[in-house]
């Protein structure tokens, strides 16, 4: 289920205006945001298999994931937490248009595009649409000062209520929370397998 809601638009200053535009502004991102290859590893393994009854593809999931976790790690944002917002905002679903138009994964409002981007973005593009998500959202726990709760209230245009806030913490904790497997100082490093993500 997914439960689209709508961010507000609030008049920001020029200096606030300029800084989230160079934050979206089209970079093309590394290889990778992973600290180290094994990282990269278990971390897309284990979120390809949770997210393959939603999204079948193998490689469209797991550019989904890796652009995910690019953009959440850009932001200072849990990629994890990501996800759960993504399920509770569009199931999923690329294309998603909510009632009030919010667009594609993380449900953009396109007054964003003429408050910080340019016109030709397009919302439905994946990192596009990831970026402008990721930006916001650390945007509203700036103004928060780090109040997840409330940041959440703003992102979805629900700011007050705990509904959506607990329904995006719930997903985030009942479907993607991730532990890296931990090593122990001094002993063998874990074997690695060559095999792929699923």
């Amino acid at each position: 289920m997914a439960l689209a809601g709508a961010q507000k638009y609030e008049p920001l200053s020029d200096s606030v205006r300029a800084a989230l535009s160079r934050t979206i502004a089209d970079q093309a991102p590394p290889r990778t945001s992973f600290r180290t290859p094994l990282e990269a590893v278990d971390w897309l393994s284990e979120m390809s298999i949770r997210l393959a009854k939603r999204m079948p593809n193998r490689e469209a999931r797991l550019e989904f994931l890796r652009t995910v976790h690019y953009e959440a790690t850009r932001a200072g944002l849990d990629p994890q937490l990501v996800l759960g917002l993504i399920q509770v905002e569009s199931g999923f679903k690329k294309y998603a248009v909510s009632s009030a138009g919010a667009r594609g994964f993380m449900q953009v409002m396109p007054f964003w595009i003429k408050v910080i981007g340019q016109p030709d973005d397009n919302l439905f593009h994946l990192r596009t649409n990831l970026r402008y998500g990721c930006t916001i959202l650390r945007h509203y726990l700036d103004i928060e000062k780090g109040d997840l709760y409330r940041a959440l209230g703003r992102y979805n245009g629900s700011l007050g209520k705990p509904a959506y806030p607990t329904m995006v913490k719930g997903a985030w904790h009942a479907n993607w929370l991730f532990s890296p497997k931990p090593t122990i100082p001094g002993s063998a490093p874990a074997q690695q397998t060559n095999q792929p993500p699923q």
